[in-house]
């Protein structure tokens, strides 16, 4: 799929100036000209239309082209003092609400939002399932009305694919509008909007010479056929001998689906229910519709069509749950990654320790569901978690810090197998965050070493706290100390006096970045164990790490470097 083109028009000499601004900041075009005759070629050219000028002037000049907010160009206005980025149409569907509020953010202005989703805090029926490429039809409107009353809404899945919380209390009852995430075209009975998963795969052979519009044809008719919504195609797929054949890179482009050549070896070890001698002697696979089509996996649901110069077959490939392992970084909400903010928006369910869930509830949205586990519970956690993926459901498992640090990364995905999605979420860790904290400990070798034993046995940790002291590694101790476990740090301050000097720098942050931080800088000699809880680090310079103005600093080892 190509980027979505944005072209931007401005009506004044000083709206010029900010429409060129505006132009590189979202990599769109900036058109300098009488804006009328300008609008008129940009509005069939457009994804979407910035016009720096009056809202009043903007909507008369967009008046005679605008048809259906379906295939509209977004239009987003911009006054010349770049005070307002008001989004004028294709809100939702076009992305002018999205684009308004890029532009506002760039220029430290007001988004002009007027959708009625938005103004009542909820996600629009159409963004639902956009993370996971699915994409809407139907009676939005509709449906959005009754969503936006608080009346509930029926779902079905035809099949088990992400679609994201939803924003509407959800009820058995038939009479109820629906949402259905299939991508079979069916008759309902009740308001409804559809969610078309991109759950088939669009094989396709072909002669020499084929035209566009017999491929075309032959799609179109293989999908009404069998009562499939081309918005449910997410690849067409070919031999790589017809990668440079016009007529159906120019279908398949024109539908605006990415096509795949695959080599011919790779279509010929997949097994297909109608083989033929005369495609293995011409192109080295029995099977080129079919098995491209098959590709991905999954079903044949439509056998190949012919015309006289081209083959189609549909494939559904198999649905995938999505299981998000998201790092919510330690406790600022402003170390919390925009990657994660938005991982969690989209779930459907958020798993985790009981504090962590809590901490994540201000990035979701309405309808997801929490679950939470106590302490002890990791594996139940990573099983759940898992478990809801495969069910087709958009799941977020959150921990503090970075997931994959002593964290739930690792257990789960040990547990998840290659039917699921998978994304690891990075983010800043406590030892990162306590290291700020107090300078830069960490500027140069490090490691960090959990002193829990309940999961490593003791003489492994006690090997490599000796190996990080032999090494002249500044470390970071994870799980120092709890009520249970309160010899391991002083056994591991004794093992590091044999190697460094009594003098050498100790951080110890407690709560980093939370509302009862404290911070202690102290000695390795003159470290006192009983000041230090589970939940404090302890950060241990080198023996070239020093104290600068009050900070903690590990040189680099630069030549020229003064100290």
């Amino acid at each position: 799929m190509t980027a979505p083109r944005t072209i931007v028009l401005a009506a004044t000499e000083t709206g010029r100036r900010l429409g060129a601004d505006l132009a590189a900041h979202v990599g769109g075009e900036h058109r300098t000209g009488r804006p009328r005759d300008l609008l008129a070629e940009a509005w069939g050219e457009a994804d979407a239309l910035v016009l720096v000028m009056a809202a009043g002037a903007a909507v008369r000049l967009i008046a005679r082209h605008l048809a259906d907010k379906r295939t509209d160009p977004a239009v987003v206005c911009v006054d010349d003092a770049g005070r307002f980025a008001v989004s004028l149409c294709g809100g939702h569907e076009g992305g002018a609400n999205a684009l308004a509020d890029r532009i506002a953010a760039h220029l430290a202005a007001t988004p002009v939002i007027t959708t009625a989703s938005e103004a009542a805090g909820l996600p629009s029926l159409g963004s639902l399932g956009e993370r996971f490429g699915i994409r809407a039809e139907g009676d939005l409107a509709a449906v959005g009305g009754h969503v936006l009353t608080g009346s509930p809404v029926r779902i079905e899945r035809d099949l088990p694919w992400p679609l994201g919380p939803v924003p509407a209390p959800v009820t058995d009852d038939p009479t109820a509008p629906l949402l259905r995430v299939s991508d079979r075209i069916t008759a309902v009975q009740v308001p409804t909007v559809f969610y078309r998963p991109p759950s088939l795969v669009i094989g396709i052979g072909s002669s020499r010479g084929v035209t566009a519009a017999e491929v075309g044809d032959l799609i179109d008719q293989a999908l009404a056929a069998a009562g499939l919504s081309p918005l449910a195609v997410h690849t067409a797929a070919t031999v790589d001998l017809k990668a440079d054949e016009t007529g159906i890179n120019e279908a398949v482009t024109a539908r605006g689906w990415p096509v795949v050549h695959l080599p011919a070896e790779a279509l010929a070890a997949i097994e297909v229910p109608n083989p033929s001698e005369v495609v293995l002697a011409a192109v080295g696979t029995p099977s080129v519709a079919e098995a491209a089509a098959l590709h991905l996996g999954g079903e044949l649901v439509v056998a190949k069509r012919r015309s006289p110069m081209a083959t189609v077959a549909i494939a559904r490939r198999p649905a995938r749950g999505r299981l998000a392992l998201v790092s919510l970084g330690p406790g600022a909400d402003d170390l919390t990654t925009p990657r994660a903010a938005a991982e969690l928006a989209a779930a459907e369910v958020v798993i985790g320790y009981g504090p962590y869930v809590d901490q994540a509830a201000r990035w979701t949205t309405r309808g997801a569901v929490f679950e939470t586990f106590g302490l002890g519970q990791e594996v139940e956690r990573a099983v759940r978690a898992v478990e809801l993926a495969r069910e087709g459901r958009a799941v977020a498992l959150v921990g503090s810090g970075d997931v994959g640090v002593y964290a739930m990364a690792s257990p789960t995905i040990e547990h998840a197998g290659p039917d699921i999605d998978v994304v690891v979420v990075p983010g800043v860790t406590a030892a990162l965050a306590a290291s700020a904290i107090l300078g830069a400990p960490f500027g140069h070798d490090h490691c960090s070493i959990s002193l829990s034993d309940l999961m490593t046995p003791w003489n492994l940790i006690e090997e490599r706290v000796e190996a990080a002291a032999r090494a002249d590694l500044a470390i970071a101790f994870y799980n120092p100390r709890s009520a249970g476990r309160d010899w391991q740090l002083a056994r591991a301050r004794e093992i590091l006096l044999r190697h460094r000097d009594p003098e050498t720098p100790v951080g110890i942050v407690r709560d980093a970045e939370r509302p009862g931080q404290a911070v202690t800088v102290t000695t390795l000699g003159a470290l006192d164990v009983a000041t230090v809880q589970m939940t404090t680090l302890v950060l241990v310079g080198t023996s070239r790490t020093r104290m600068a103005s009050g900070r903690m600093v590990t040189p680099r080892g630069y030549k020229s470097e003064v100290f």
